[in-house]
């Protein structure tokens, strides 16, 4: 069967299945609506969890990242996996125990005030809509290949299906969906993975394979060093960023993770803080597999991506080019017009354009594999791009309807709540659709900047909240504040206002937009720590309640404050 075949059959069904539970658990009050009812198992949470976290960035744009950043591109894997350990380890249990919905919940309560409640709503809102435009990117990526439509149209069809089951069913439709979403997407991920891996080292194992030997003898990552090398480019295993860009945009990435908003909800899913715990485990189990297999699939994809184009002759390209030229993610310009494509890093002799975004889509077809796999592919990427929209989605709606209109009109029922929560649902996929459309960046990169700008907000105030008694409200207003405002102009002001002078000449301390959030912490940090020793202490009752959490009573059941 033809690509378009298996395209419309594997990702039909895959759509039918998500849409199908949806329907069957279709969330009838607001506790259904937000946690689920509070009812997931730790194996089922985890694996929800896993495809949560792992978006579009995870599965379509990290390994292209790494194809053509090499040693560079690492950042992702440390700053993403190692984000994820502390959020597992100093968030998540204490948060569970605390028994809120939402992180504006959080930091309301716990501030004893809804000013800060309404600043952490903003928050919550700058960092999910930054996060879901990269996600409504990838669907549109996704489409306009397969579905051989353009990206704006494929960007809508998905926001179609995303407003139908995330809309709908809330939380506990969208658990269940992502439980299918992530079979779905570690399928489609590790076995192109295995069939390169045997095809070009021998190694069904992509993660061996990596540092296995080709047909001649020579190891992979030797063999990539030397083509890239001979064309101009720095070596695949050497890295071109400064150390201190490196560990900013780590660090950003890892306190990032931790303080995104539909990741911690994801805890409040489970009956107990134990649960909270053991589920966090497992979620890094399942991330593990397609984390330790990216570098292997980055490699593979660039390996085969050189050797199938570049030096060939213009008129002779393979069909992966042909097929991705339509979309425009992939341009061959001859301009010495000697027939033959010309691939250097310089950007007058540079005749082949490649989107970061298209490498893990693309690598089946570069390596001729069979058509179904080409389809499946496609199937993992909508669910990847799916199942993080559908959470960043129920966060935005949750903090309109929960954090935002409950705080100024506590009266409202369950009923008109629930009504809220949908509207907002559907207004927000209305705006992701069109920053889906008209990105500020690539994928991982728009991606990099919310877990930046999360760094920045909600980190310090979540982590001082859970471990310093002392900590009161005017600190945590100041602090999201100044953190939120900090990163922000940075990245405005390289990405819009002047990107002509993104350079890391330009940078501040050497650190690019991608790694300020972790100087716009530390800002935060400052002046919570600052502004809460210059004001009174928190009532005496906060103080007690701070106590409490730090408690982990881990069989316990959490309590409700």
């Amino acid at each position: 069967m033809e690509i378009l075949t298996w395209t419309y059959i594997l990702v039909g069904a895959s759509f039918a299945l998500y849409i199908g539970i949806a329907i069957y658990t279709k969330a009838g009050s607001t506790k259904e609506f937000y946690t689920a009812g509070g009812g997931v198992s730790p194996l089922a949470n985890g694996m929800a969890t896993a495809a949560d976290w792992m978006s579009a960035a995870s599965f379509i744009s990290m390994a292209g990242i790494i194809a053509f950043s090499g040693y560079d591109g690492s950042v992702y894997l440390m700053g993403w996996t190692g984000g994820y350990v502390l959020l597992a380890l100093l968030l998540a249990p204490y948060l569970r125990k605390f028994g809120k919905f939402t992180v504006p919940d959080f930091v309301g309560d716990r501030y004893y005030s809804n000013k800060a409640r309404v600043v952490a709503v903003i928050c919550a809102l700058f960092i999910s809509f930054t996060y879901v435009a990269g996600q409504m990117r990838g669907v549109g990526i996704v489409f306009s290949r397969y579905l051989e439509v353009s990206i704006e149209w494929g960007v809508i069809i998905g926001m179609c299906i995303v407003f139908f089951y995330a809309v709908l069913g809330g939380m506990k439709g969208i658990t269940y969906t992502q439980v299918a979403q992530y079979c779905v997407l570690i399928f489609a991920y590790m076995v192109p993975a295995i069939f390169i891996s045997m095809q070009l080292t021998g190694n069904p194992i992509p993660q061996l394979g990596l540092g296995d030997t080709v047909s001649d003898g020579t190891y992979l990552l030797d063999k990539l060093d030397g083509v890239l090398s001979e064309m101009g480019f720095h070596e695949y295993t050497s890295g071109r960023k400064g150390t201190m860009d490196i560990f900013a945009i780590t660090l950003a990435l890892m306190v990032g993770t931790a303080g995104l908003p539909h990741v911690i909800v994801r805890f409040f899913t489970v009956p107990r803080v134990k649960d909270a715990r053991l589920s966090a485990g497992y979620a890094l189990v399942f991330i593990a597999i397609l984390y330790t297999t990216a570098p292997a699939i980055a490699a593979f994809g660039i390996y085969n991506a050189i050797d199938t184009v570049a030096g060939q002759p213009v008129d002779q390209l393979p069909v992966w080019v042909q097929n991705w030229q339509k979309t425009n993610l992939i341009s061959v310009n001859d301009i010495n017009a000697d027939g033959i494509v010309q691939y250097t890093p310089y950007a007058d002799t540079n005749e082949l354009h490649i989107d970061k975004d298209i490498m893990v889509l693309a690598n089946p077809e570069i390596a001729q594999l069979p058509n179904w796999v080409i389809g499946l592919v496609a199937a993992g990427g909508m669910a990847a791009a799916l199942s993080t929209a559908a959470g960043l989605l129920l966060v935005i709606s949750t903090a309109v309807s929960r954090d935002l209109f409950r705080t100024f009109k506590p009266n409202m029922t369950e009923k008109r709540e629930l009504s809220i929560a949908r509207i907002s649902a559907a207004g927000a996929v209305v705006l992701a659709g069109y920053f889906g459309i008209n990105p500020p960046g690539f994928v991982a990169e728009v991606v990099a900047f919310a877990f930046g700008l999360a760094a920045a907000s909600f980190f310090p105030v979540i982590i001082m909240g859970i471990f310093s008694k002392r900590m009161n409200k005017e600190g945590s207003i100041a602090g999201m504040v100044s953190g939120l405002l900090f990163t922000m102009a940075y990245i405005i002001y390289f990405k819009f206002i002047s990107p002509e002078s993104n350079t890391v000449d330009n940078w501040w301390l050497g650190i690019s937009p991608e790694g300020i959030g972790s100087i716009g912490m530390l800002v935060n940090f400052i002046t919570c720590y600052a502004v809460s020793m210059l004001t009174p202490e928190p009532p005496i009752e906060v103080q007690e309640m701070v106590e409490d959490i730090r408690v982990p009573r881990g069989a316990g059941k959490a309590h409700a404050h």
